[in-house]
């Protein structure tokens, strides 16, 4: 199934806000509340839209740190532990902390976001944590200075 501008228009007013009614999507878009009724319907089903989600204020919660660590993957290790790049990028992903995880090209291979209390949290989950796992070279952290809304 491929969206088209109406479902791209549903989905946009669905981003902004996964609780809107059917009614207010239908004033936002312009579009008929049983039109946007229906291609809700069928952007789940076709699983375009694969689930509802809440956007958290991560400094009411005491996560005032965020940072990007790059890894640069030991291949020679990994093929020794019989692992994979994937693999291990599943373990990262599962560790306390870690927003987001992608095996990425270019000069690193893997690509971590992480969300922690402070500075100190930060370089134990890097020096402690990261670096001490099999398969990991190097890393290289970029602390977030101020995050972009989308």
């Amino acid at each position: 199934m491929m969206a088209d501008d109406k479902d791209i228009l549903i989905l946009d007013a669905l981003k902004k806000n996964a609780r809107a009614s059917v009614l207010e999507i239908a004033k936002e878009t312009g579009l008929p509340n049983t039109t946007v009724h229906n291609r809700i319907k069928k952007l789940k089903k076709d699983k375009v839209i694969e689930g509802y989600t809440i956007r958290i204020n991560p400094q009411k919660i005491g996560k005032k740190i965020a940072a990007y660590i790059s890894i640069t993957v030991d291949y020679q290790t990994l093929k020794k532990q019989k692992q994979t790049q994937k693999q291990l990028a599943e373990k990262i992903a599962k560790t306390p902390g870690v927003i987001e995880t992608d095996i990425i090209t270019g000069g690193s291979d893997i690509l971590v976001k992480v969300r922690l209390k402070n500075i100190e949290e930060l370089n134990k989950f890097v020096t402690e944590t990261l670096r001490n796992l099999d398969g990991v070279e190097k890393t290289e952290t970029m602390v977030i200075l101020k995050e972009a809304i989308d």
